[in-house]
């Protein structure tokens, strides 16, 4: 691995004024993600070396949770996954997210990885990842899965670059209506989850909308809903450390037996969480039974649109929406 400096920034103030002073710093927090990036040396035209670490686990109290009644969640972006899957608060509290906590990687990845970098981690597309490929998103000027090998590209929402996004907790995130904290060099601010991501169609060239100079700090997630049901699911080649070919997040509040309000979140299948919202749309107002689950997974995924080597996950994602909304309710 090439030498690069490193930096241990003693606050969130200290880390940005340090990312906005050098242009070629890079946020550093469990770095399960970005070492690879660094030594696998991927540059492009858009996508530079970069020079200086700067380290976020240095600053005081950037990781840790607390919950109550009333507030609800709030995770340090800093925490790591292993914390927050056993914390005793999530698994009582919301057992959806203790489970997509636990579904990333390995154990022992998850005693590093944060919170914060598996929701920004960069997208696992092969051809991105191979320093032979300048594609679009590393600013070339082609999409190689179009014309290559595509069994684990978007099936939606894929114009001018194919890739998935590769978070497992996003999903769940976002279906319990979290919002995240951001700092940057003119201050803080507090946005929705669903407002976080970016597809190619805004930046080809990113997955989020934080700046280079801004970072994020934390999440909030909102007191449980007591007529609220979660179900949440994903499917891998391999039983542990895989990326989800699809993944899964539903809450549905239901009362007297009514779906009231819904929020339907996939992953795996497009360059950023995918909101079900034709399913939502079908089973509003309505009493769930097999029949409307069916009608519901079918009339979302009439606007897939699959490559050569991924139609395969067409029938996966059907599957899983009815097998989440009959096994929520």
């Amino acid at each position: 691995m090439r030498a690069i400096k490193y930096y241990p920034a003693t606050s969130w103030g200290d880390a940005v004024a340090t990312l906005a002073k050098y242009p070629l710093a890079k946020p550093l927090a469990g770095g399960s993600d970005l070492f690879g990036w660094i030594k696998d040396d991927l540059v492009g035209p858009k996508e530079p070396r970069w020079e200086i670490l700067v380290d976020l686990r240095t600053i005081e109290g950037a990781a840790g949770y607390r919950y109550s009644p009333g507030e609800g969640l709030r995770i340090g972006a800093l925490t790591t996954l292993a914390t927050l899957e056993t914390a005793k608060e999530v698994v009582e509290n919301y057992p959806m997210l203790a489970k997509a906590f636990a579904a990333p990687a390995s154990p022992n990845i998850r005693t590093v990885g944060t919170i914060g970098g598996n929701l920004n981690q960069r997208p696992r597309c092969w051809y991105l990842r191979g320093p032979e490929f300048n594609c679009y998103k590393k600013g070339g000027d082609f999409c190689f899965a179009v014309t290559g090998v595509n069994p684990y590209h978007a099936i939606f929402d894929g114009e001018l670059c194919y890739i998935v996004h590769p978070s497992d907790t996003a999903p769940a995130l976002l279906a319990f209506d979290a919002k995240v904290k951001i700092v940057g060099p003119r201050g803080e601010k507090t946005i929705p989850l669903s407002e976080y991501f970016i597809g190619p169609r805004v930046d080809v060239t990113r997955e989020n909308i934080l700046a280079r100079d801004e970072l994020l700090t934390e999440i909030q997630v909102p007191p449980p809903v007591p007529t609220a049901k979660t179900f949440y699911y994903k499917v891998t080649n391999r039983q542990t450390y895989d990326f989800a070919i699809v993944n899964i997040a539903a809450w549905l509040n239901v009362k007297d037996g009514v779906v009231d309000d819904s929020r339907i979140y996939l992953s795996g299948v497009a360059p950023t969480p995918y909101r079900a919202t034709v399913v939502e749309q079908v089973i509003k107002g309505k009493r769930l039974d097999e029949n409307l689950a069916r009608q519901a997974a079918d009339q979302q995924m009439v606007r897939a649109r699959p490559m050569s080597d991924n139609a395969y996950k067409v029938d996966i994602a059907r599957a899983l929406i009815r097998r989440a909304l009959l096994e929520a309710t």
